[in-house]
């Protein structure tokens, strides 16, 4: 069966946890929940109840601050954490991480001064809580919340609100019903206008969660006691009521050890006409075990519903670690590690944009099924291939002498210029599949969630990238126009040899002595070229689209990184480190998130372990 330290300790780390982490008390933190969930001991009392000597008492040292009027202006969140016996005694603060207090006069002065920080020399109060953690093996498992004392009217130096704020402050604390409520009310002052347990009625009516404490039984007038409270017939709770009898001003003055001053308390208790019956369930020491045991029976009846938060907060942060990214590690085989696997995150998405996963790929058939087509059609063959056009290059290629039967070079220089048109084509097909590709890159790298955190790398990525598309770029247009210069460098000369024969007009074939400069023998010349061209146009109008897939689409699938994969290689851990840089604020939350899921994991294995054994 798990033990009472081990419980009351796991809450008393997941609550120190959660406080180191700076996640208590916040609006929009994400630990409030599982706080809340934590069943903790507030103390709520007058001011000058009694409320520090109860808790200096409990603790075994002198160590709060001292005076008359509110001393206590900020929530003390106070956490006991027992150590082996032998062991020291030390504090620590919260916002003095790392620093180790073994002189409580100084832990005191401490207290006093980061009240100060907050809210002045003035008689002000403030929300935010100090965090103070107790080592001793002089004490139970326990937190303790420290609340300023209740008060009926502002004095100078306190706004007006100061009683209102006060009772929010200790509404927002005792409110909730995981917390006990340690309400101290002075023996010496009638129990029905204890301001105490006027607050407990309100939020605790049937008592459930309120521990009755009555100090200074020692300061009643002769004659009289408390035992009409103490027995609980005067105003009864759920669980005892438990008397204390605190060290005495002249103690203090004295600086009385407070364990003489526990013994002295157990004498006056033992000695007592009034509560010698009641002694064995009495003093400082009793309240100590008693609020522990009944912490302990709180947290065993909350353990499903801690481990249904937990759970809950662990799903959430693994979310939003997913949304934000992984840490990385700091060495180079991890940076490049890291800066391989988001290219290949970056390269699935492009290949899914050419592929038809994603859109964008079928702007690249779009170039060839469209915009091809339309700028060949487009040529000016009408005019290059025009009867006045055709006349002036045949009979430039004849030259002084007329050609006798086929104007054989002048078909060759009119289909050689006219072949030449088709380049322009073949390059800006390749010009537009090129921009394709590139705005498919910036999507593809918009869209890689991975990358987001990376500016650096997104800027080197996209260079490279498009320096390689670049390259494709050109390939594609050499390969493209080899197609157009092939073409060129050698006819198709069975086109020419289907070709109807010129007859007389007498029906043989034309010999020598036909008129061939007549207009009719110009236009079919000029009818012959365009045929053979468009022929051209059309085996063009398929090959094209294959030169430019395969040099630069095929390419951009299958090689894009790979030259950025050699650089990366041969780069520097600091040279990786700079392509890695991260925004500040992210890099913070990362960590932040890293760090609570930790605690959360630690904590339900903590709890997991609590809850097998019991």
């Amino acid at each position: 069966m798990a033990t009472m330290e081990s419980l009351i300790g796991l809450v008393n780390r997941i609550q120190r946890a959660c406080t180191v982490l700076g996640d208590y008390g916040g609006d929009d933190n994400a630990f409030s929940s599982l706080w809340e969930a934590l069943p903790s001991v507030a103390v709520v009392g007058g001011q000058s109840s009694g409320k520090s000597s109860v808790l200096e008492s409990i603790v075994g040292r002198d160590f709060l601050p001292r005076g008359s009027g509110i001393v206590t202006r900020r929530p003390l969140v106070l956490q006991l954490n027992k150590t082996e016996d032998g062991s020291q005694e030390y504090a620590e603060f919260l916002h003095l991480p790392k620093q180790r207090f073994t002189d409580f006069s100084v832990v005191r002065k401490e207290i006093q001064d980061e009240t100060d920080r907050i809210t002045g020399k003035s008689k002000q109060i403030s929300p935010v809580p100090i965090h103070l953690s107790i080592y001793s093996p002089y004490v139970v498992n326990l937190t303790l919340i420290d609340l300023p004392g209740l008060t009926k009217v502002a004095v100078e130096g306190q706004p007006e609100s100061i009683v209102q704020d006060i009772e929010a402050m200790v509404h927002s604390y005792v409110e909730k019903p995981n917390c006990i409520i340690l309400a101290i009310s002075p023996a010496n002052q009638d129990i029905a206008t204890s301001d105490a347990i006027r607050h407990c009625r309100e939020v605790d009516p049937t008592g459930e969660r309120t521990f009755g404490v009555l100090t200074k039984l020692d300061l009643m007038d002769k004659g009289t006691n408390a035992l009409d409270v103490l027995e609980g017939s005067s105003y009864r709770l759920q669980h005892p009521w438990v008397g204390i009898v605190n060290r005495s001003q002249a103690d203090i003055n004295k600086n009385v050890d407070m364990i003489v001053a526990r013994r002295k308390e157990r004498e006056y208790f033992a000695t007592s006409p009034d509560y010698g019956h009641l002694a064995n369930k009495m003093g400082s020491e009793y309240l100590a075990k008693l609020l522990s045991k009944s912490l302990e029976s709180v947290i065993r009846a909350r353990i499903p519903s801690i481990t249904s938060t937990i759970n809950k907060s662990i799903d959430e942060l693994e979310s939003e670690l997913d949304h934000l990214g992984r840490p990385i590690g700091v060495d180079a085989g991890a940076q490049l590690y890291t800066i391989l696997e988001l290219c290949r995150a970056f390269d699935r998405i492009f290949k899914e944009h050419l592929d038809g996963g994603r859109p964008g790929g079928d702007r690249i058939y779009g170039v060839f099924d469209n915009q091809l087509p339309a700028a060949l059609r487009k040529l000016p063959f009408d005019r290059h291939l025009s009867l006045q056009n055709v006349k002036r290059v045949v009979s430039e290629a004849d030259g002084y002498q007329p050609h006798l039967i086929a104007p054989e070079q002048g078909y060759r220089r009119l289909i050689e210029s006219s072949l030449n048109y088709f380049r322009g084509p073949a390059e800006a097909s390749a010009d537009a599949v090129h921009f394709v590709l590139k705005e498919l890159v910036r999507k593809s790298i918009a869209e890689t969630q991975e990358l987001r955190r990376f500016p650096s790398l997104q800027a080197e990525l996209a260079g490279a990238a498009n320096e390689a598309l670049e390259k494709f770029r050109v390939e594609s247009k050499k390969t493209a126009l080899r197609l157009v210069d092939m073409e060129s460098s050698y006819l198709t000369v069975d086109f020419f040899r289907r070709l109807p024969q010129e007859v007389d007009n007498g029906g043989n074939p034309a010999s020598s002595t036909v008129d061939r400069y007549s207009e009719m023998h110009f236009r079919r010349i000029g009818s012959n070229v365009f045929s053979y061209v468009g022929m051209v146009s059309e085996t063009l109008k398929s090959t094209i689209p294959k030169a430019v897939v395969h040099c630069q689409v095929r390419e951009a699938k299958h090689s894009l990184l790979n030259h950025f994969y050699t650089l990366i290689g041969k780069k520097e851990g600091k040279q990786l480190s700079q392509l890695l840089d991260e925004d500040p604020t992210l890099m913070e939350r990362r960590q932040q998130c890293a760090k609570r899921l930790e605690l959360y994991k630690a904590a339900r294995d903590e709890v997991d372990s609590v809850s097998w054994a019991r």
